[in-house]
């Protein structure tokens, strides 16, 4: 990246105050990518229809398996803790965004909450068991809890 811009480090590395505020404007880049596919989902079906969708893919076996352009959810979880709360408030800002695109009314915003907790912590487990029979039955089962 840096040298298609025609930077060196130090040069790409003076636009940021340190290394955690590169890693946070990496983190809402990447985000931000993720809710762009969002919105590829057509608009005109409900939230149910657009959050089985999404689940539909979220939790499938190719999406597991990706290695390229798969969620960070799953893996960059557990170090929140560690991070600076602009971290946090990133995450946060990032789930109201995607509760924006996915939710109908107020009354579906706790459903569309615990199906975010299942899909993220489903893929998590499914990722972290590899491609066996297991993974594959905890994905069917968290895309059937979601649908």
């Amino acid at each position: 990246v840096m040298n298609a811009a025609g930077l060196t480090v130090g040069g790409f590395c003076a636009h940021f105050e340190s290394k955690d505020a590169l890693m946070l404007e990496a983190f809402r880049e990447l985000l931000g990518e993720r809710r762009a596919l969002l919105a590829q989902v057509d608009p005109a079906l409900d939230g149910q229809a657009r959050r089985a969708l999404v689940a539909a893919f979220y939790l499938s076996r190719k999406h597991r398996d990706s290695t390229e352009g798969a969620c960070p959810l799953p893996s960059a979880l557990s170090e929140m803790t560690r991070l600076p709360d602009a971290f946090r408030e990133v995450l946060a800002e990032h789930i109201e965004l995607m509760a924006a695109a996915l939710v109908d009314s107020p009354e579906d915003a706790d459903k569309f909450l615990a199906d975010l907790a299942l899909m993220v912590g489903g893929l998590a487990l499914a990722r972290a068991l590899g491609t066996d029979e297991l993974s594959d039955r905890i994905l069917r089962a968290a895309k059937s809890a979601v649908i």
